[in-house]
């Protein structure tokens, strides 16, 4: 893995029109691989810092940049809704983004198969979204955003309405695919458990303004499992996190 920076946040201020300050002198830079988790308080930024970094809005103050051209620069960004057309295929569904890029469908079809393959979805081409469950919906917006073959991959809380036993399985399925392909991942949600799990580091946002009050670096090789999930290590990285997000819920409004 790389230590140089794909992405640097340069004293990012974010003020919307009615005077809310999002965001304010927020300094961050991520290495390229890099698996790095969002959490803090409702309200922190976390979407805002993610929504910025994708070019969905525009900075109020400071700068992004990047250690990558605009030309070799590819990011994808899941949801916490799926967002599936009801009308379409999950194989339609996934060749979306290609189809907007106006690939043939005949091009198109060995690259969304191989994805499908990826994310465990074979055998499901043929269905609709009502016929999937909340997490085979997910696992069609993955594909999505990979299909596109992108560098960079940001998450916000895209298994935050998944039930436990779900979201542990799926935790697990994107942590193999990383591993494999080693994009660089900036991923918003409000588990922590889910974070320290996940990542390379977790940053700590608190609010009011929004703001990084820790950076905590999980110094566990990969590939994780469940040993990791039931170790000391990680429950003392837990409660970390917990006593940083403990401090920054303090100074939240109520």
């Amino acid at each position: 893995m790389s230590n140089r920076p794909i992405i640097t946040l340069n004293e990012i201020s974010k003020v919307y029109t009615n005077g809310t300050v999002a965001l304010q002198d927020l300094n961050l830079a991520i290495p390229e691989s890099q698996f790095v988790s969002l959490v803090g308080p409702s309200g922190c930024g976390k979407s805002t810092v993610l929504r910025l970094i994708a070019g969905l809005g525009r900075t109020s103050s400071g700068s992004i940049d990047w250690g990558i051209t605009q030309q070799a620069r590819k990011l994808a960004f899941v949801f916490q809704d799926a967002a599936l057309m009801p009308w379409a295929n999950v194989r339609e569904n996934v060749r979306l983004p290609l189809k907007l890029a106006r690939m043939s469908k005949k091009d198109s079809q060995k690259l969304v198969q191989q994805t499908l393959a990826l994310v465990g979805l074979e055998g499901f081409e043929e269905n609709y979204p009502r016929q999937l469950s909340g997490g085979m919906k997910m696992r069609v917006s993955i594909a999505r955003a990979l299909v596109t073959q992108p560098n960079v991959l940001l998450m916000d809380e895209p298994f935050g309405a998944l039930d436990e036993i779900t979201r542990s399985k799926l935790n697990g399925d994107l942590l193999d695919l990383w591993f494999q392909q080693r994009w660089t991942v900036v991923f918003v949600t409000h588990n922590i458990y889910e974070a320290v799990y996940l990542s390379n580091r977790v940053l700590v946002m608190g609010t009011s303004p929004g703001r990084i009050v820790a950076d905590v670096e999980i110094d566990v090789p990969y590939p994780r499992n469940d040993d990791f999930r039931t170790s000391l290590l990680y429950n003392q990285y837990c409660r970390e996190i917990s006593q940083h997000l403990a401090q920054a819920m303090s100074f939240a409004p109520i």
